[in-house]
């Protein structure tokens, strides 16, 4: 597979790619807190407002020209200066895709876009039973700094998550 990581736009084509490997994820119910799917159009607007010191790449297989992964980092908060070096990410890949090295390149080219932005660390929340997604970003370099405990509420059963970080 040739795969190319680029910023996501906001247009139809890589809003449908988008929620084509969002929403099965979602509507499983395993391996996010996101509990809602999203319409293409839904998805569009979140890529036009998304903030403009945040991350969003997409990766890809130029084979056939789909989207088979996406991540994305925001700023932690908005409230304050104090946490402007820090940014959440999130990473998903298209199950049919999994293990093919796309959220490794991923995530190397979201770590130098983010470092361009001036981000200094990058923290995740990651659902304690996902231990693929876990197992994923520690191989990146995260860290696991806690648990929140009962921390989400999905289908009437709580869940833990894992708090992780890195340093870029």
């Amino acid at each position: 597979m040739q795969l190319v990581v680029r910023e996501a736009k906001a247009e139809i084509h890589d809003a449908e790619g988008i929620v084509n490997i969002l929403n099965p994820i979602i509507e499983e119910g395993r391996y996010t807190i996101l509990d809602m799917p999203f319409s293409a159009e839904e998805e569009v607007q979140f890529i036009k407002d998304f903030p403009q010191n945040g991350v969003f790449n997409i990766a890809i297989n130029t084979q056939d020209s789909i989207v088979v992964g996406f991540q994305n980092v925001e700023p932690f908060a908005s409230y304050t200066s104090a946490f402007n070096h820090v940014g959440i990410i999130g990473t998903f890949v298209d199950a049919q895709y999994r293990r093919q090295g796309i959220a490794t390149a991923l995530f190397n080219a979201t770590f130098l876009d983010a470092k361009n932005k001036g981000y200094e660390k990058l923290f995740a929340y990651v659902r304690s039973d996902n231990e693929n997604a876990l197992a994923t970003y520690l191989r990146q370099g995260f860290e696991v700094v806690g648990t929140a405990k009962k921390h989400a509420k999905i289908r009437g059963e709580y869940i833990d998550e894992v708090l992780i970080e890195k340093w870029l």
